[in-house]
């Protein structure tokens, strides 16, 4: 990995903008990636079919935390349907990183798991 993903991914997981409670929260999700035992719950406020607010809380490795961040602050004023569009790439391309571990992949992708299951109904 290089210099540079680190420090995107470094940044992400030691400057949190969206880590916290969100008191208020119209939808709420929380699981855990049981492979290494990071866990993460994302609350979401959801007005006119959008991404008004959005907070996570959990523990785990810089990739999963840093993940939740970056995707938190991507969704942000999105649509609630731009959720479902959420996949692999978009998460590495965040991320910084062209390619990772099997193991490493789902510690990345806990927080897109976790903000569909919270905003969107059936999934």
């Amino acid at each position: 990995m290089s210099t540079l993903y680190t420090e995107i991914i470094q940044d992400a997981y030691k400057h949190p903008a969206h880590r916290g409670e969100l008191p208020e929260h119209t939808h709420a999700f929380e699981d855990e990636n049981p492979l290494c035992g990071d866990t993460l719950r994302i609350e979401v406020v959801v007005e006119d079919g959008a991404i008004a607010d959005a907070r996570f809380q959990g523990r785990g490795c810089a990739i999963s935390q840093a993940s939740a961040e970056l995707m938190l602050d991507r969704m942000i004023g999105q649509s609630v349907d731009e959720v479902s569009v959420l996949n692999r790439e978009v998460v590495l391309e965040e991320l910084g990183i062209p390619s990772i571990s099997p193991a490493r992949l789902k510690c990345a992708l806990l927080s897109i798991e976790v903000l569909k299951r919270a905003v969107i109904k059936d999934f």
